[in-house]
């Protein structure tokens, strides 16, 4: 099971063997790998608050909040909660100075780690919305709004905006920069960076949760405007057997990709989330330069072959509306396992392209239950393990099928728990073609069989259960 996956009564699960689907084990599997959900803060620990019109001379309490979290770094300890009043936080310095126009500065550090049973929590308070604002910082060089070096933390209900990039000697700045394990990001809301909404430069377990990163654009990269504003990212640089998980979480108008995984050493898990009209420029139809316009970018090592090259797993997702591609290989020398998706209108919905040992092209990937529907064309799919989805039966899928075919409305709030928004958009209709035409790999399902594609049918709630 995933977790936090709805249940759904009456659910059938097959008692056979998924011999047949490799890397259907990892879907199984999944869970066990990461830090799921970090638990609560310790009940005993110390209660902070920051509000914008805090003083950090005072208290912090809930009466006398501090002004900052840099204040708040100097006294958590594990099992702590800092919460954050509503408001917006502006910053105009970071940390430290930069040390060349090359070098990479954080804004907000969080250096000081919780433990697995204990982690550090900073928090929205109640229902009320921080926003941390970077756009008064101008330090010559790379800007990390949050930089997170440490482990076994829970960021959850801030809205991050801002960040710059100040000279055009440099890639990407970042809205999260994180190089730590264990940690728990929870229903963030990122835009307009300049650059990357969360970037996962290194560490494992991590899991980022009911997250969305949008609106992202990088005008001054040296490799070009838009080469490197993704939604999210994990590029690792430490192999590790645990993995990086995304779920829940939603990436759209970015300049790049809307999920991006090139270069990880980390195996990454993605599970129930959206990615669309990425490759333009923010607000606009204009296309983003050199953005690649991807929205599930599954691994890759810059078009080499790596032999130690992870696992990426994608499950009841969906990509839409992207410019280039909805699910790309993008060179990967493994394999993704990619199950109940669906792609509609990208430029390719689905592309698996690998590559070999020897460096030439190939077709990779473990394809199941899978949706294309609309524009986007197949490619690289000759040799790809592809069973049960909707080209593989033959479909010729319409609007019909679906009880909303549409590019908006997919930025709707979520629900109060933070969930995904239940929208019609692209779930089964009554009678529709996809309803139990797939196989069992794992995920819940109703019916003798799955359905094709990221949603599953539900008759009394009119299409609205979600995997």
């Amino acid at each position: 099971m995933f977790p936090r996956s709805r249940q759904v009564p009456q659910l059938r699960r097959s008692a056979l063997a998924l011999g047949a689907l490799a890397g259907a084990a990892l879907l199984a599997a999944a869970p066990a790998s990461v830090a799921t959900a970090q638990p609560p803060a310790h009940p005993h620990g110390a209660q902070y608050f920051v509000a914008p019109d805090g003083d950090d001379q005072a208290s912090g309490d809930r009466r006398h909040p501090w002004a900052s979290l840099a204040r708040a770094q100097e006294v958590v300890e594990p099992g702590d909660t800092v919460f954050l009043r509503g408001g917006t936080y502006t910053f105009d310095d970071a940390v430290r100075d930069c040390t060349s126009q090359t070098d990479r500065v954080d804004v907000v550090a969080l250096t000081r780690s919780g433990t697995a049973d204990r982690p550090i929590r900073y928090a929205a308070y109640r229902d009320e919305t921080p926003v941390l604002d970077f756009s008064g910082v101008r330090d010559d060089c790379r800007i990390k709004g949050v930089g997170v070096t440490a482990d076994h933390l829970v960021l959850e209900g801030l809205e991050i905006t801002g960040v710059r990039q100040n000279n055009t000697l440099n890639n990407e700045s970042w809205g999260v920069w994180v190089d730590g394990s264990h940690n728990l990001f929870d229903e963030l809301d990122i835009h307009h960076i300049m650059g990357a909404g969360l970037f996962i430069q290194d560490g494992a377990g991590n899991l980022v949760r009911n997250c969305d990163a949008h609106d992202n654009y990088d005008p001054f990269s040296r490799t070009g405007a838009g080469q490197n504003a993704d939604g999210f990212g994990s590029h690792t640089d430490t192999p590790t057997v645990e993995e990086n998980r995304f779920e829940g979480s939603r990436a759209w108008n970015n300049a790049d990709d809307g999920f991006d995984f090139i270069n990880s050493a980390t195996p990454v898990t993605v599970h129930r989330s959206w990615a669309w009209h990425n490759g333009y420029v923010y607000g606009t139809d204009e296309l983003a330069a050199s953005g690649n316009g991807t929205g599930f970018k599954l691994g890759g090592y810059g078009g080499d072959y790596e032999a130690g090259a992870v696992d990426i797993t994608i499950s009841a997702s969906v990509a839409f509306d992207n410019t280039l591609r909805g699910f790309y290989a993008n060179h990967h020398p493994v394999g993704p396992t990619v199950v109940n998706n669906t792609a509609f209108d990208n430029g390719a919905n689905y592309n698996m392209r690998g590559v070999a040992e020897d460096g030439s092209a190939t077709s990779v990937g473990t394809l199941r239950n899978n949706v294309s529907f609309g524009g986007g064309v197949l490619e690289y799919m000759d040799g790809v393990d592809s069973s049960h989805n909707s080209w593989d039966l033959g479909l010729e899928l319409t609007e019909e099928d679906f009880l909303g075919v549409s590019h908006e409305g997919w930025d709707a709030p979520r629900q109060r728990d933070g969930d995904l928004p239940v929208l019609p958009l692209l779930r089964p209709a009554p009678g529709s073609a996809v309803i139990d035409r797939g196989v069992d790999v794992g995920l819940d399902f109703r019916g003798p069989a799955p359905d094709l594609g990221a949603f599953e049918y539900h008759p009394r709630s009119h299409g609205q259960h979600d995997r």
